[in-house]
């Protein structure tokens, strides 16, 4: 039998992630849960799913890290909206079916339940989707379509770093990926943020590492230059590869 786990994954096309937490819950489960948590929200997504099907919680003893993370999403703009599956008739059921509780973290019995409520009542957002090759050239592409959203967003201060930022999140992808790459662009905070997001189809997430930089060929400075010109970035696997997501202040 698996061990506790703590385990997030985006889904692409609603952009909700869905949280999955499995085991008894004790101290090491909720620094598991209260990290991951920390990061899925850093990545401002439509909706949180919180699967607990598998966690064992006698006297609900979780029930306010999910009600903590679920106020921190309502207090995002756009909020996120925070739905939880639990199975009926357990002591977490009961807590979250409270009249409070019940409004920051609605139960239901399935996850497709849970699933069909976030994509409902998901707030509205301005978004634009870019399909390209594995190929570095296709680079030129994803900048010229971020530098069109941003003017069309009266965003236009953020264009130089915009196009920086997605330029080394593709060529990063074709590199490494070498799959089909996908490009998300969308304004946040009522036009406060510009969130970028390149997938692809690989399960590896980048990492910053100390001494990658070769000063002789110019490689390995992709990661530091989007580190330097975001307000945070991050990422989360999907249902068939990884989201790489930076956050852009105007």
């Amino acid at each position: 039998m698996a061990g506790p786990s703590v385990t997030a994954v985006v889904d692409d096309e609603t952009w909700v992630v869905e949280f999955t937490v499995r085991g008894s819950w004790g101290r090491p489960l909720w620094l598991a849960a209260f990290n991951l948590l920390n990061k899925c929200l850093a990545h401002h997504p439509a909706g949180l799913l919180l699967d607990l099907r598998g966690l064992l919680d006698p006297g609900a003893i979780s029930a306010p890290l999910w009600l903590t993370a679920a106020t921190h999403g309502l207090r995002m703009e756009p909020a996120v909206g925070v739905a939880a599956c639990v199975p009926a008739r357990t002591d977490l059921a009961v807590r979250l079916g409270g009249v409070i509780a019940g409004q920051l973290v609605p139960a239901f019995p399935t996850v497709p339940l849970a699933r069909s409520f976030l994509t409902s009542h998901r707030p509205r957002m301005d978004r634009v989707r870019l399909h390209l090759p594995p190929d570095t050239a296709a680079a030129a592409r994803a900048r010229y379509m971020v530098t069109a959203a941003c003017e069309e967003w009266g965003m236009g201060s953020l264009v130089p770093r915009a196009r920086l930022v997605v330029s080394e999140l593709v060529v990063n992808a074709a590199e490494h990926a070498g799959t089909p790459i996908d490009v998300l662009i969308s304004r946040r905070g009522q036009g406060a943020y510009l969130h970028l997001a390149v997938l692809d189809g690989s399960r590896d997430h980048p990492v910053i590492r100390a001494g990658a930089v070769d000063p002789l060929t110019e490689r390995g400075y992709g990661l530091h230059i989007v580190d330097a010109a975001v307000q945070g970035w991050g990422a989360l696997p999907t249902h068939h590869g990884k989201m790489v997501w930076a956050l852009l202040k105007a």
